[in-house]
């Protein structure tokens, strides 16, 4: 008798069964979407030559970076899938919507060179991007080590790689040598994002903040927000910069703990040294007449006998 593979009595036995899944694993994974849903927006207001809109839907995906993976250690819902998610929203919003912002911006007035340095700053990213997701589980890598990224992080360079759009707003006029500065930074901030440059993190950065702290702490953030409403070029220029100027102080750190670790390996204590308490042949004491040349625990060395 021929049967339906649709027969539900058939794969009525073999039907699996889902665990179910916390809410406090959804809620981090929502907020990497809605960032996602940040950077094609972005991507759609560039074409349509709406660059403030886009940069600032840049700046909302990377706040949302920013939190995403807090909340998660926060609620303990990390997890393998959102790690994997955040890493493909990034590669969209840090990578894609950055290169195609500063070419419709003015790269494509370069022609093929302006496509190719975009296509760079973007691949870049997901190199970056990858790179940290492999190096995430290093048994090796010393504990200081997570105060520093490896290379410029993918939201700080897409920040960071915007520079030019913000100079623009700002009222630099535009000439005909800003293309192809625009072209040199968009590779050097591509290159630093993929070289092994030390960058200070801030992971550790309000973890824990003291009582006396907490209300100029709220007047700051909310100073910073108004500022960045207010005066949003001023306030991401200045920011850039600063982010920059910044760099050379991550390496010096990073280069001060390697010292450290350095000479703390080649420092060992005298007592863990093999041998460091024996004395010299000539001064073990002669054995006692009662005493025999061989040891009475054949486990023991002889010198302890």
């Amino acid at each position: 008798m021929p049967f339906s593979p649709f027969d539900p009595r058939r794969l009525e036995g073999r039907r699996p069964r889902f665990r179910l899944i916390p809410v406090r694993t959804l809620l981090p994974n929502l907020i990497t979407l809605l960032a996602l849903c940040a950077g094609l927006t972005a991507i759609r207001l560039a074409v349509e030559d709406k660059l403030e809109w886009a940069v600032a839907a840049i700046v909302f995906a990377a706040l949302l970076d920013g939190i995403d993976g807090r909340v998660a250690r926060m609620l303990k819902g990390t997890s393998r899938f959102g790690a994997e998610l955040d890493s493909l929203a990034d590669f969209v919003n840090f990578g894609v919507a950055p290169a195609l912002m500063l070419y419709f911006w003015g790269l494509h007035e370069l022609g093929n060179a302006g496509w190719i340095a975009a296509m760079v700053f973007a691949i870049s990213t997901g190199l970056r991007l990858a790179r940290f997701n492999v190096m995430a589980d290093d048994p090796n890598k010393p504990a200081w080590a997570a105060n520093f990224f490896v290379g410029v992080p993918a939201p700080a360079g897409a920040i960071t790689v915007l520079l030019p759009i913000y100079v623009y707003f700002l009222g630099m006029p535009r000439v005909v040598f800003v293309a192809p500065v625009a072209l040199v930074y968009t590779l050097t901030i591509a290159f630093l994002m993929v070289s092994r440059l030390p960058v200070l993190s801030g992971k550790r950065v309000g973890k824990r903040v003291a009582p006396e702290m907490v209300l100029p702490v709220f007047v700051a953030v909310v100073l910073f927000f108004a500022l960045l409403i207010s005066y949003p070029w001023v306030v991401l220029t200045i920011g850039t910069v600063c982010f920059l100027a910044s760099l050379p102080l991550g390496y010096l750190s990073y280069r001060k703990h390697e010292r450290k670790d350095a000479a703390a390996a080649s420092v060992t204590p005298s007592a863990a040294r093999p041998g460091a308490h024996d004395p010299p042949p000539s001064e073990v004491p002669p054995l006692s007449p009662g005493h025999s040349e061989h040891p009475a625990d054949p486990g023991r060395p002889a010198r302890l006998n």
